[in-house]
Parts: structure tokens; C-alpha cells; sequence
């Protein structure tokens, strides 16, 4: 008792010491944007500034979660919902660079594990099919449906993460994708092999989804582009390494080794994720007011169902409207989306091509996903150079012309150049893969593709948090990421049919002509951004 008097009376002189600061607008008032979970605490105002949980398409406008600790004349309240100052050594900002990145190291290898499960178990599909005599294209349902799953995934993880904090998101699905990832291990039928695989996608997404609001807890916005660069290179690694680990497991001890190792792989993971800290701000205040004595009031403890029905909101029914109202989530989303398509295709058509043309075995052709992630690389060193020489100069010499925001269309060069890369890579694949040309060259392809992939993924993701802010910016990539696993659980399923019967060159081509068609949309943004934000019907940044 006497520790929590010390700790309230500390509290409140900090508050009163940093009163005057606060009239003064010289605090940090920057919130902590969730990018695709949805949990978000602010708009923009007019200026670029920030108003708690404000949108014209969110009914509740504040969610009013205040646990007053010093309410004394002449002391700025302290409350629940914020820190003692720009100082507060519970803010995951003031932490230092090291403790930040041992945050983020675990959680991008925990994404990076998940999405390797992915794939891994690719090269043994047909083993699959043969064990359980079943064509190729349904043994390939067990990476769509894990795809699938987990685009469905975030929408557990929100309210999971508002409730409880986003490192019990990650202690508990981590827990369960390892149990279902076992269970599909030990499957003697290929429905419970679909099942286990299915709901271990689930479990694994909001891995992905809570991910995002700890890159943006822990690093103030300036110094987010270069983390998140990291944070999202892992999703796309993840993949590409996959089937390079599958193919010696499938060729030299079976498919189901393709499960342990996935476990292995996660358990490794999930270890680093267990000293993590909690990062929510909700949560550390929270928890700080409890610790001091001083509990939220009983109405806040009621809201907990409209809070959640905002959470459902972002994540759910705002997604499907942005995707048919806003042209620039829509047109994004199925850029994205038809980038991801093709890079979970090629689970299916990189075994038929190198089998097929070069007669590869299975830990062969799973070595020639090797190109692709030497093209993720080369992306986050793209998108982290043209952050640094390009962006944050801007964004300096913006603060020395007193501006607070720039226009969120600088966030598109990485994309304006990156969108090349994906045809480049497909016509080099669909016309170099052939007995005439060296298996090296279509291997080489996929680095071009992987590098413009990363790159539109990265400037989008980015453009659209600058340009709707937290709150519709979480519902934004939401919709987004509906759309990505949505065609990447659906086109693996067809392509080992469409490069049978119209050849690999024409295969590859057919996909190649869709990226020339999409190529325009980040320069599209880049040159009528301006106009057509400032018709939307959605909160974007004023500049």
C-alpha cells in the first residue's frame, strides 16, 4: 500500500512538472497506429494532427476508458489512456534502439516461421497425392486452405489484442499453429490433413496481423518505414525458403517431415517471443492503474462489447466497404493481390517447370526458390534506401519549412520503380525456361519478380497508413490483406492445369500481360493521389 502512495505520489509530480509542456503543445501526442489488425487510436485532424478514435464511418466515436489517478486542482489528470510524459519509461519509444529491436526480431521471426509453413510442405504434394490417391491439384488444397487461413486469422486476433495485448496474440496463436501443425503431422486422412493445415493458417495470422501495432509501439513514425521494411521482407521470406527446406525433408524422409520441421522452425521462434514485453499503450496503462490501485470505473468495463464491435468494424465490415467505395484501396488491393497470386503459383509451377523441363528432383527444384528470396532481400534494401535518401529528406526538409505532414504520395517511389520488376521477372521466366537455355536463367527471373513484389507491397502498405491515418488505414490494409490470401489460397489451384495445357512460355505470359496492365497504378497515385483523396469519403491526411 505504501509503495502504490509512492508510486501515485510520483506520478502525479511528473504530471504536474510537465504541465506547462503540455499547454504548450510541445509534447509528443503521436498515437501508436496499428497498420493491420485494426486497432488504432486516432485520426487526423485538419493540420495532420491526431483526434482519438475519430472517422466518419465509426459510430462510436470515443471509446471513453479513463481510470483517473490524480484529479487534484492545479494537476493535469492523469489518466489510463495516456503517459506521464514524453518521458515515461514505460512508453515503448523511449526504450532503447536495442531493447526495441529485440522486439521486433522475434515477431518478424515468428511471421517468417508461420509463412514458411506455408510452403514447406509444397514439395511433397506428390507424395501427398499419391499416399491419399488423389489428383496433384487437390493435394495442393493443403497450401491453399493454410493460406486462407490466414486471411481469416486477423479477425480473432483484434479482440484478442484488445483485451489481453498483442503479446498474448502471439503467445497463444504461436501455441496453437505448432498444436494444429502436429496435428496435420500425424494425419492418416487427407481430411484431417486439410483441417489441421486449414486452422493452423488460422491460428498463425494474427501472428501477421498484431505484428504491424508492435512496429508501430515501439518505433516513433519517422524511424517506422526502415523497421517495417524488415517486419514485412519476413512474410515474403518466409515463403521462399520454405519449399528450399521441404524439398530435402520430402526427398529424404517424407511429406510428414515437412510438419516437424515446420514445428521446429516455429518452436525456434516462439521461444524468442516469450521475454517480450508488452507494447499495447491500452494495455501498459491498464495494467499501470491496476498496479497503482486504481481501476478503470465500472461504465468503461461495460463498453468492452462496443469496443469490440468497433474492433470487428475495422477489421470486417469497413474493409468490404473501403474495397468498394475507394478506388485506391480497391486498385491497390488487387495489385497486391494478383502479385501475391503469382508468387504462391509458383508453388505449383516452379515443380512442374524444372521437373518437367529439366528433370529436377524434389530438393532440386526446391533450391530454385532461392532466387525469389534473393529478390525479398534486394526489395528491403531498395525500400530502406529510398526511405532514407529520398523520403527522409523530405520529411527534414519539411520540418525546417514548418510543415508538420508531406504528401503520403512520396511513399510511392519504391512502388513506381519496383512495379518493373514483376513482368521483367515473369517474361524472363516464361521465355528462358526451355531444354535450350540453362535452368540457372528462369532461376535467376524469379529475382526481379520477388524485388517488385516487396517494393509495390511496401509503398503501398505505407502510403495507405500515411493517407487514412491509423483507424481507416488498419481497415485499409485489412481489406488489403483479405484480398492477397484470398487470390494466393486460389491460384496455386489452377495453374498446374493452365501451364499443362497452354505451355510455360504462354503460362507465364498470360500473367506476365495482367502485371504490364497493373504496372501504371502506383504512377496513377503518384500524379492523381491528391484529387482523388481529397474526394474520399474517408478521413485522409490534409497537406
Amino acid at each position: 500500500m505504501w509503495q502504490n502512495h509512492q508510486d501515485g505520489q510520483e506520478l502525479q509530480r511528473r504530471s504536474s512538472s510537465l504541465q506547462t509542456e503540455r499547454e504548450d503543445g510541445h509534447l509528443d501526442q503521436e498515437s501508436s497506429p496499428m497498420q493491420a489488425s485494426g486497432e488504432a487510436e486516432d485520426s487526423r485532424d485538419e493540420n495532420g494532427s491526431r483526434n482519438q478514435y475519430t472517422s466518419p464511418a465509426d459510430p462510436e466515436k470515443t471509446i471513453n476508458e479513463t481510470a483517473h489517478l490524480d484529479t487534484k486542482p492545479g494537476s493535469q489528470p492523469i489518466t489510463a489512456q495516456d503517459w506521464t510524459g514524453p518521458e515515461d519509461p514505460e512508453n515503448p519509444h523511449n526504450w532503447s534502439l536495442l531493447k526495441r529491436c529485440l522486439h521486433i526480431f522475434p515477431i518478424a521471426f515468428l511471421s517468417f516461421a508461420v509463412t514458411a509453413g506455408s510452403s514447406l510442405i509444397t514439395p511433397s504434394t506428390p507424395e501427398v497425392a499419391q499416399e491419399f490417391s488423389v489428383s496433384r491439384t487437390v493435394s495442393i488444397l493443403s497450401l491453399s486452405l493454410f493460406v486462407f487461413g490466414l486471411g481469416i486469422g486477423p479477425m480473432i486476433a483484434a479482440p484478442i489484442s484488445e483485451t489481453l495485448g498483442r503479446n498474448m496474440v502471439y503467445k497463444i496463436s504461436g501455441l496453437v499453429y505448432m498444436l494444429f501443425i502436429l496435428g496435420a503431422g500425424f494425419s492418416e486422412t487427407l481430411a484431417s490433413l486439410l483441417v489441421c493445415r486449414f486452422f493452423a493458417g488460422v491460428a498463425g495470422g494474427p501472428v501477421l496481423a498484431v505484428g504491424a501495432g508492435t512496429n508501430a509501439d515501439v518505433f516513433p513514425l519517422h524511424l517506422r518505414a526502415v523497421s517495417s521494411s524488415f517486419y514485412i521482407m519476413a512474410p515474403f521470406l518466409g515463403p521462399s525458403i520454405g519449399p528450399v527446406i521441404g524439398g530435402f525433408a520430402a526427398q529424404f524422409k517424407g511429406w510428414r517431415w515437412t510438419q516437424w520441421c515446420t514445428i521446429f522452425i516455429a518452436l525456434a521462434a516462439y521461444l524468442t517471443v516469450l521475454p517480450m514485453q508488452e507494447t499495447y499503450k491500452k494495455v501498459i496503462l491498464q495494467r499501470r492503474a491496476k498496479r497503482l490501485g486504481t481501476a478503470p470505473p465500472p461504465a468503461a468495463a461495460k463498453k468492452g462489447w462496443t469496443q469490440i464491435k468497433m474492433v470487428l468494424t475495422i477489421t470486417l465490415a469497413r474493409p468490404l466497404h473501403m474495397l468498394a467505395t475507394e478506388p485506391i484501396v480497391s486498385l491497390f488491393s488487387a495489385y497486391n493481390a494478383f502479385t501475391f497470386g503469382v508468387l504462391f503459383a509458383f508453388f505449383a509451377a516452379y515443380p512442374y517447370t524444372f521437373q518437367t523441363v529439366y528433370g529436377f528432383n524434389t530438393w532440386q527444384y526446391g533450391l530454385t526458390f532461392l532466387g525469389i528470396g534473393v529478390g525479398v532481400l534486394l526489395g528491403l534494401i531498395t525500400a530502406i534506401t529510398i526511405d532514407r535518401q529520398i523520403y527522409m529528406r523530405l520529411h527534414r526538409q519539411a520540418k525546417r519549412e514548418g510543415k508538420s505532414v508531406i504528401a503520403p504520395e512520396h511513399r510511392l517511389y519504391v512502388g513506381m520503380a519496383g512495379a518493373f520488376g514483376v513482368p521483367i521477372g515473369l517474361f524472363w521466366f516464361a521465355w528462358t525456361a526451355n531444354p535450350q537455355t540453362h535452368w540457372i536463367s528462369p532461376v535467376l527471373a524469379g529475382i526481379p519478380f520477388a524485388w517488385g513484389n516487396l517494393c509495390v507491397f511496401v509503398s503501398a502498405a505505407t502510403y495507405l497508413i500515411d493517407l487514412y491515418g491509423a483507424l481507416n488505414g488498419a481497415s485499409a490494409m485489412a481489406a488489403n490483406g483479405l484480398a492477397r490470401y484470398t487470390l494466393g489460397a486460389v491460384f496455386p489451384l489452377f495453374t498446374f492445369q493452365m501451364y499443362r495445357h497452354l505451355g510455360i512460355g504462354w503460362a507465364t505470359s498470360l500473367l506476365g500481360f495482367v502485371s504490364v496492365v497493373t504496372l501504371p497504378i502506383p504512377w496513377v497515385f503518384y500524379r492523381f493521389g491528391p484529387g482523388i483523396r481529397a474526394r474520399s469519403g474517408y478521413d485522409t491526411l490534409k497537406v
